[in-house]
């Protein structure tokens, strides 16, 4: 089997592929249509490859944008900050290099991925000056795990005695459905106790890891920890650096995409948001790709969605959004240190969870800090707490201390302008609830689901995810049409101790 293109995973797999007597695409004669609902990566993906096999789309986006939560849109600094026009967007993305899907879609509007930047270390900040990188660790699991616990200060030689081995190798013997079976009714931070690393490891290696995927340890559940674990370092040759967008998502990503799709014909559909939809008829079909709230929204909507499966739509109206998490973007009229990296994250320092130095990695940001002498940050709070969410001013003030202690050259810096959020339309993943999440496929032929909340026979998350399913979405059309689906590619999907663990666990229950 040929290796991906940019994969340097040897072990990368193809899913899905072509099979025998497939057509390339479906024929005039035999035209069909698809409905998608939602225009961020799921749906936009589901909808190129629908396209591009022949197939009508109309794709429907309740934003005026593309792009759902990575969208951006025109805004226009203050006069202290020069008046200049920017693009503001819900912050920081980091494409990883196991995101071979999100790069294949990304790929249909820069076949060289030239929009993309390295970013050479992801340092990690915690409390009493503590310092983690991830820079030169080798990629291959599972000696980058060996290599980072025998440099990292927070685990001593004789702090190994005290930590539970066979939990500990459940990082490196993810197994899918079984990891779930076993370890989904468990939370994250339940998981942890049970390893027993040191506290300082803790916060600073795995923690930070829940709280980057927007929910508490507390109320996450392990498996998909483990899962995540498996896909960003214990299971994948791709290594955890990553890849940064240099412009802007419209400019880069979302004004090219929406050109290429209404060069494919596709009815885009801005500002069109849809709650109530008809039931396809025959060569029809609905693709939902929504967020939690809009999904919902919609089956509620629609009795004939999954309406002979009662136990189905009351699964869906159970899905959760995580807690919100703010965005906090500053133009300030200073530069930070020179060996500030585009991006940092954070550990047990207050409700910070990174640092972006914006204009070292972004060329709208790079011109107004050359322009103006200052910089652009862009400070992130995942999975606020309660008492704090809904103080705005507590979050800044917070935020700015946090910033202030870390980057202390900052202190004296005025801002000249900033855009604040609070969002919280990420998908919550608590424990006991994966037999609860939807799959690509409904009840209702026809219908199918697309976004980062779904379950999905791979691993992955976050853009991954949400592309992954939607081109799932799209096979399931053009596979019942007899039409060649779009190749899906994924990291191993078991880690390197599976057989070995499982071995141990018939061994101990004989």
């Amino acid at each position: 089997m040929p290796l991906l293109e940019g994969a340097h995973d040897r072990r990368a797999r193809l899913v899905t592929g072509a099979v025998l007597g497939q057509r390339t695409s479906l024929p005039a004669s035999e035209s069909a249509h698809v409905t998608v609902v939602g225009g961020g990566l799921g749906g936009v993906a589901a909808a190129i490859v629908l396209s591009e096999h022949g197939v009508a789309v109309t794709l429907h986006e309740a934003g005026d944008e593309l792009g759902g939560r990575l969208s951006s849109w025109p805004d226009q600094l203050s006069e202290a900050a020069g008046g200049t026009p920017i693009q503001m967007e819900r912050g920081f993305h980091a494409f990883f290099r196991q995101y071979y899907n999100t790069r294949n879609l990304l790929r249909r509007v820069d076949p060289s991925l030239g929009f993309l930047m390295p970013c050479d270390d992801y340092p990690l900040f915690g409390p009493n000056a503590a310092t983690e990188s991830f820079a030169g660790l080798p990629r291959r699991p599972p000696f980058n795990l060996v290599a980072l616990v025998k440099r990292t200060a927070t685990i001593r030689l004789r702090d190994l005695a005290s930590i539970d081995g066979d939990a500990a190798a459940e990082m490196l013997a993810y197994d899918g459905d079984d990891t779930y079976a076993r370890l989904d009714s468990t939370s994250a931070a339940q998981y942890l106790d049970s390893v027993r690393f040191p506290a300082e490891a803790r916060r600073m290696l795995f923690e930070v890891f829940a709280h980057s995927f927007f929910n508490p340890q507390e109320s996450m559940s392990a498996a998909e920890m483990l899962m995540m674990f498996h896909l960003y370092f214990c299971g994948s040759a791709e290594g955890i650096l990553f890849d940064v967008l240099n412009a802007p998502f419209g400019v880069a990503v979302w004004q090219p995409m929406e050109a290429l799709l209404r060069g494919l014909d596709v009815d885009v559909r801005l500002g069109s948001r849809i709650t109530e939809l008809e039931e396809p008829r025959d060569r029809e079909g609905i693709v939902l790709a929504t967020d939690v709230e809009g999904l919902r929204t919609i089956v509620q909507s629609n009795a004939w969605i999954g309406g002979t499966e009662p136990t189905w739509r009351a699964d869906i109206q159970s899905l959760e959004s995580a807690p919100p998490f703010a965005v906090w973007r500053l133009w300030l009229d200073g530069d930070v240190r020179p060996d500030r990296t585009p991006f940092a994250g954070t550990a047990a320092v207050g409700i910070i969870d990174n640092i972006s130095c914006v204009h070292r990695y972004q060329n709208e940001a790079r011109t107004w800090a050359a322009a103006h002498g200052g910089s652009v940050l862009e400070l992130h709070a995942y999975a606020l707490p309660r008492l704090v969410q809904r103080d705005v001013d507590r979050v800044k003030r917070e935020l700015l201390a946090s910033l202030h202690a870390l980057y202390p050259e900052t202190a004296t810096m005025r801002v000249l302008d900033d855009r604040f959020l609070i969002r919280n339309d990420c998908p919550a993943f608590p424990p006991g609830s994966i037999g609860r999440r939807p799959v690509v496929a409904t009840p209702t032929a026809r219908v199918v689901i697309a976004g980062d909340c779904t379950r999905l026979p791979v691993p992955t998350a976050l853009m991954e995810r949400a592309v992954t399913s939607g081109f799932l979405a799209a096979n399931s059309f053009l596979e019942a049409w007899n039409v060649r689906p779009e190749p899906i590619w994924s990291i191993p999907p078991r880690g390197v101790l599976a057989t070995l663990q499982a071995w141990q666990r018939r061994r101990r229950s004989a």
